[in-house]
């Protein structure tokens, strides 16, 4: 049964029953996940309640595998914050909080994904599947980009003028920070694979636009960022809305 059948036609209470089954299952599921953040320190408790409510929109509108793609990108930046944590604390360029994220990251990081797949629940086109998971890989790439970048990179230069620059600087980029950069977007493509019959064209449109989306936040960082037109997640939350609409603009073109 497709999902216009599913919203077109009257539900039996089967039907009713199975679908509040689901919905209470999924709720736990984002419950037991948030309250995992919390605890281990990964999100503060209105981030942890963000995260909840922004997985339950994703695992509703889009299923398992923008969830897990998701859920990836979670598991993979509190990794890569809490790597060689205090080394990068000595340099002056360690998260906030000791490493704790709020509200305000989850949503930077998230909202975007979140609008693109409401276009696809309701259109129905592969081009906002592109768009959904370009997003994400483009906050995946940054994070692995960011985090590692300023352990494993070298030095970095501003993206703007390729002037060097201090590690943490907001623009600079590496070489290094580019790799982890590919790195993070591919991870990502791969959850978008069983979604499409266009695999070659989903897995470029995906790294592509989120490589892309990682380099956007950069400039965005040394440009209006520094000027303190937008913060950290506010950058985020464009870098990741032109990751999405240039990952939607590749696969279009491809297919």
């Amino acid at each position: 049964m497709t999902r216009e059948n599913v919203i077109k036609e009257p539900l039996n209470p089967n039907q009713v029953a199975e679908m509040l089954g689901r919905i209470a299952a999924d709720v736990a599921v984002v419950a037991i996940l948030g309250a995992g953040s919390y605890l281990t320190r990964a999100l503060d408790a209105k981030g942890a309640l963000s995260a909840a409510l922004l997985g339950l929109v994703v695992i509703e509108l889009g299923g398992l595998y923008p969830f897990l793609a998701l859920l990836t990108f979670v598991v993979v930046g509190v990794l890569a914050t809490k790597y060689r944590f205090s080394e990068k604390a000595k340099l002056g360029v360690a998260q906030e909080s000791g490493g704790t994220r709020g509200w305000g990251n989850v949503v930077g990081n998230g909202l975007a994904a979140a609008f693109f797949l409401v276009v696809e629940y309701l259109s129905h086109r592969d081009v906002f599947w592109a768009a959904t998971f370009a997003s994400i890989a483009t906050v995946n790439g940054d994070t692995l980009a960011s985090e590692l970048g300023k352990v494993f990179g070298k030095a970095p230069r501003l993206i703007t003028n390729l002037k060097p620059a201090r590690t943490g600087t907001n623009g600079a980029v590496s070489l290094a920070g580019e790799v982890f950069a590919l790195v993070g977007a591919l991870t990502i493509a791969l959850f978008a694979l069983p979604l499409t019959a266009h695999d070659a064209e989903m897995l470029a449109a995906v790294v592509i636009g989120g490589f892309l989306g990682v380099n956007l936040d950069s400039l965005i960082g040394a440009t209006l960022e520094n000027r303190g037109i937008t913060d950290n997640n506010s950058t985020n939350f464009l870098a990741s809305l032109l990751g999405g609409l240039l990952g939607a603009g590749i696969f279009y073109a491809l297919s």
